[in-house]
């Protein structure tokens, strides 16, 4: 079963649709049987721009590529295509378009899931991108004009396990002959293109059913039921079990934007059970069992629940929070995220099947928010001129240049373009420009985007407690930031090679630090072009800084004037640093004698107050509000 699956609907008068334009429906709403079928006839063939043959191999590169299992960007075949494993065999767009084939894994080739001998070649069938797919060349030749069934003896295998061989589904009157079967990942995409051909056509199908071609076996001659009662009672069962995927509603969007129409029963898959079954179902699902609630954060939850029943098929389950549905989903397990941070929340879900009968409600879930991270440190690069690090050039007269692009989501940045001086030796640093006190914090955490194109040198993360702030970085001592090891560009060409680094654990980093990207090609490394975005440490505050904590307080908080009073034990002097919230060391004093700290140099704003005196040190927080 698909784990990315398609919101589901309800069958009252209201309907949801997924990423279909707005009103593109509204003509089909309270209709069903094929009364509604031949309105969504009227539909999708309005708008259809039917698009040459030759067209579809350029239509392929949006509708067909494999952003969902491998995600490599290679052409997703479903009769090659291993979703719970590796590929035997991938082909690339364009390079590996068919041509000749002397096996599985020599090319690819247009292959029409009703195969074109059925409607004679005709368009718009031929070139009709919701059925043509591409699919290996062999298998596709192996399949011919085959009807689908269910095999149990193989006569020939695909390397995916798609299979040609005598039907086997059981009914009545079901075809005995040769079929083709694809794998159970695909079958409810091969049953809702089958669904979609035999509305979209509806006017012309009838005609199709011919001797010794598949369609005779498949077709039952009518533009209303379509198909053969075995074959009809199989795709909808094909569609049931295997709802819409993630990959199916990415297909249908990238069909409509090249030819002009959709494939309704992938925005509203129950739509199958409303046309070719409708006597109305009001038997409920069972309730869904065993809901659990995992990876609890300050924003999200995770939600697991074992699978409800039905006597007609579970399409969807909804998820309500604190008693008010939040989400429907198709798979038996959802995040919930945009929570509020040390909240309380309850959960539970219930079950849809295709008739909108609602299931009682699953046990319910109590889970509590942790506190939200503090921002420790925090640089996106949007403004040029007050960018938190400082870039400092050792050898060669390049130096890391701010940029307001190239960056995450192509916003500001830092790039060091060795590349376009040649191959000059280099040795550059961004250093923050001021240290940061990892001991005013806890589990600390980082995130960074980085970008590389071209050569192969390094790019290192570093991090210093000697550091002064000198010209000369590399007469100090640097360390590895824990747990960053940056990926080099993988081939040295001009492509560009993005990673983004997330909730990388540096909480074993200790005392005042500067932190550096140095990038160095003194070593002979061809140049790489580095950009580097979004820097970012989170973590808790830690209000307890020594086991020798300092016992103080200070009035008034929030401040409103100029002054800050501190009260200690014994009155005697102490030391004060004041810190903002990304680390940097607003103002200090050492052996203060007077119980007064003036604040007013200070802006509005949420501060860290740390106080040394006798060996003792704490750490408060400190509002000022002028």
């Amino acid at each position: 079963m698909k784990k990315i699956t398609l919101l589901g609907c309800l069958l009252a008068t209201l309907f949801t649709f997924a990423q279909a334009p707005a009103g593109y429906y509204n003509s089909a709403q309270g209709l069903s049987g094929y009364t509604l079928k031949s309105e969504l006839r009227d539909i999708i063939t309005s708008g259809h721009n039917s698009q040459s043959y030759g067209d579809l191999w350029t239509g392929y590169s949006s509708s067909d590529i494999d952003n969902y299992y491998e995600n490599d960007g290679t052409i997703l075949d479903i009769y090659s295509e291993n979703p719970s494993g590796t590929d035997t065999y991938t082909f690339t767009l364009g390079s590996d378009q068919c041509g000749n084939y002397s096996g599985e894994g020599s090319c690819y080739n247009r292959e029409h899931l009703m195969p074109q001998s059925w409607f004679n070649s005709a368009s718009p069938m031929k070139s009709d991108i919701h059925h043509v797919y591409p699919t290996d060349g062999y298998v596709n030749g192996q399949r011919g004009h085959l009807p689908f069934g269910e095999v149990n003896s193989a006569s020939y295998t695909s390397n995916n396990g798609s299979k040609k061989g005598s039907n086997v589904y059981s009914h009545p009157n079901a075809y005995n002959g040769t079929v083709f079967e694809p794998i159970d990942e695909f079958k409810g995409d091969v049953a809702r293109v089958y669904f979609y051909m035999a509305t979209r056509y509806q006017n012309q199908i009838g005609g199709w059913e011919s001797v010794n071609d598949g369609s005779q076996n498949t077709l039952d001659g009518s533009s209303d039921q379509v198909f053969e009662d075995w074959m009809l009672e199989m795709l909808i069962q094909w569609h049931n079990n295997d709802p819409v995927s993630q990959k199916e509603i990415d297909r249908n969007n990238a069909a409509y934007s090249f030819q002009g129409n959709r494939n309704p029963y992938i925005d509203n898959p129950s739509w199958v059970a409303v046309i070719w079954n409708p006597n109305p179902d009001t038997q409920a699902p069972t309730a869904p069992t065993n809901l659990v609630a995992t990876n609890t954060t300050f924003s999200s939850v995770d939600l697991d629940w074992n699978a409800a029943t039905d006597d007609v098929g579970v399409v969807s389950y909804e998820v309500e929070q604190d008693g008010v549905v939040v989400k429907n989903v198709t798979t038996l397990q959802t995040t919930i995220s945009g929570l509020s941070p040390q909240t309380n929340y309850s959960f539970a879900v219930k079950a849809l099947d295709a008739y909108g009968n609602i299931s009682a409600l699953s046990n319910t879930v109590n889970v509590t928010t942790l506190a939200a991270p503090t921002i420790i440190f925090s640089e996106d690069f949007e403004g040029c001129n007050s960018v938190l690090f400082n870039a400092i050039s050792e050898l060669s007269d390049l130096d890391w240049e701010c940029s307001p692009q190239y960056g995450e989501n192509n916003t500001g940045s830092f790039q060091m373009n060795g590349f376009s001086q040649g191959q000059v030796p280099s040795t550059d640093w961004l250093i923050t420009y001021n240290a940061i006190d990892f001991d005013l914090y806890q589990d600390e955490k980082l995130r960074f985007f980085t970008a590389a194109a071209y050569g192969d040198s390094e790019l290192q993360l570093l991090y210093s407690t000697d550091y002064d702030g000198s010209a000369t970085p590399s007469n100090f001592t640097w360390q590895p930031v824990p747990n960053v090891n940056i990926a080099l560009h993988s081939d040295g060409s001009g492509t560009i090679e993005e990673n983004i680094y997330s909730n990388i654990d540096i909480s074993s980093i200790s005392g005042s630090v500067y932190i550096a990207f140095k990038y160095d090609t003194s070593n002979g490394d061809d140049a790489t072009r580095w950009t580097v975005d979004s820097f970012e440490i989170t973590g808790e505050d830690n209000l307890r800084i020594n086991t020798k904590e300092l016992d103080f307080s200070f009035y008034p908080n929030p401040v409103k004037g100029n002054n800050l009073n501190v009260q200690m034990n014994n009155n005697v002097d102490f030391s004060y640093e004041i810190y903002d919230l990304n680390g940097r060391l607003i103002q200090q004093a050492q052996q203060v004698s007077t119980s007064s700290i003036n604040v007013s140099s200070i802006s509005n704003g949420l501060y860290l107050l740390k106080l040394t005196s006798e060996g003792k040190t704490a750490t408060k927080k400190l509002v000022i509000n002028h």
